[in-house]
């Protein structure tokens, strides 16, 4: 018989996060251990994988390369360097889309198949908050799961509001996505470890992993890898979550956990609080370890269109169709996804390559693809305002959004939307609510400047 998990480890949640919705787990691929994804014949690296501007190249065709080497770089607080993920030949350098619509440069890479480590790539000793925080710099680390905020800017001590609790997000609410999970499991020991590393350097209250309990495979092995370290179970915990869709939204982590909540333009620091994802966690311990940055990412390969869906390690750069040609496919997509099906982006062709933020590719067929449903009149039956975690009226926001009134969106908040869909999974009229909130963001910025 298994042994009880030990208590001491284990916390609850202190509240309950407001609306959000249930959609269906869909966690295909939770038993699929992860598998490395042939070597491509080439790789593009997009020099815009974080917000703010784009890095600068510093290297030129014809240079080889390295796994590891750094190829871009900019002074700018929000940067994020972007290294090799493979050895070969610089072949091009040039403008090309990127996640979001952006334009920046890319750096084509002609792989040699070697995959040869930068022989200047050297470990990274942590023992302050200023050496953590430039080891996530020279890492390259950004949010794995997001928007691409550069995590040295989250770890970074503030005097007035010092971190006094880091959560480390396994919540994994979307549905289809396991390369959390797989991480957890995978890599339990670096995560915690990592964990260890946070707490020795930013000298925490309590370093707190929250995900959602229909992960017991994941809970389990970190709970077992924590108890093996008596002394940690004083200050490392982990919190079992409802599974409840946006529980992984930063904001209701730092909430649900602490009950603290994170003004609108604020982020979880302004309380006391510093959120990384489990698989940055995992990605930042191996660099201070190894000196490797950050250049694969674990991503899950699923949707109904997938043949043989499970969790992938991809280099960065390589093409989205590669992923799809490795699971194979029933009939070319209608639609693929980078991210889940509540806050993912389609994807404007299967050319564009894999970035530091992508932890999934779902592939639709023509049946599943639900984009292009009949959109019906809004009824006011009021289900996208209880579904909102975040107290917003969203048909309100779409409303002054038609008319460009700045002055009201600005006063119903719409700031403090964070995209995560649940307004438009809950409408029964199939009103596209999710791009009218990011169009009325955008007019209400565009009032700012």
């Amino acid at each position: 018989m298994a042994k009880p998990l030990p208590s001491s480890v284990l916390c609850k949640p202190v509240c309950r996060a407001r609306g959000g919705v249930h959609p269906p787990h869909n966690k295909f691929t939770a038993q699929s251990a992860t598998q490395t994804l042939p070597l491509p014949a080439a790789v593009t690296i997009p020099l815009a994988q974080h917000i703010g501007a784009p890095c600068l190249p510093v290297v030129s065709v014809g240079q080889q390369v390295f796994v590891g080497t750094l190829l871009a770089d900019r002074t700018d607080a929000l940067c994020a360097p972007i290294h090799s993920s493979v050895s070969g030949t610089v072949k091009a350098i040039g403008p090309m889309i990127c996640a979001g619509g952006r334009l920046a440069d890319g750096v084509t890479i002609e792989t040699d198949g070697n995959q040869t480590p930068d022989p200047d790539l050297q470990p990274f000793p942590v023992s302050s908050a200023e050496d953590l925080v430039a080891a996530a710099r020279a890492c390259g680390l950004v949010g794995l799961g997001g928007a691409g905020f550069p995590t040295h800017i989250k770890l970074r001590p503030s005097p007035e509001q010092p971190i006094d609790t880091i959560l480390i997000n396994a919540a994994e609410c979307e549905p289809h996505i396991t390369s959390d999970d797989r991480a957890c499991l995978e890599d339990t020991p670096l995560i915690v470890r990592g964990m260890h590393t946070l707490l020795a350097a930013l000298q925490p209250k309590q370093v707190i992993v929250g995900i959602e309990n229909n992960k017991p495979k994941a809970i389990e092995a970190l709970v077992r890898e924590i108890e093996g370290n008596p002394d940690a179970e004083n200050w490392l915990r982990v919190m079992p979550l409802p599974s409840h869709y946006p529980h992984g939204a930063e904001k209701i982590l730092v909430q649900v956990a602490t009950g603290r909540r994170v003004p609108a333009g604020k982020i979880p620091s302004f309380v006391g609080c510093s959120v990384l994802n489990v698989s940055s966690l995992a990605v930042l311990q191996n660099f201070i370890e190894t000196g490797m940055p950050l250049t694969h990412r674990r991503i899950t390969v699923d949707g109904p269109a997938v043949i043989n869906p499970q969790n992938l390690l991809a280099p960065i750069g390589t093409a989205i169709q590669e992923l799809l040609d490795f699971v194979g496919v029933h009939e070319p997509p209608a639609k693929v996804l980078s991210g889940g099906p509540m806050m993912g982006s389609a994807l404007l062709n299967t050319a564009m390559p894999v970035v530091k933020q992508t932890n999934a590719v779902l592939a639709f067929d023509k049946k599943n693809d639900l984009s292009d449903r009949h959109q019906a009149p809004c009824i006011r039956c009021g289900r996208c305002a209880t579904a909102c975690p975040m107290s917003l009226m969203p048909t309100l926001i779409e409303r002054y959004a038609k008319i460009n009134d700045i002055e009201n969106l600005r006063r119903v908040g719409v700031g403090v939307c964070m995209e995560c869909g649940s307004c438009a999974y809950s409408c029964p009229a199939h009103r596209p609510l999710v791009q009218y909130m990011r169009l009325a963001k955008e007019i209400e910025r565009k009032g700012r400047t």
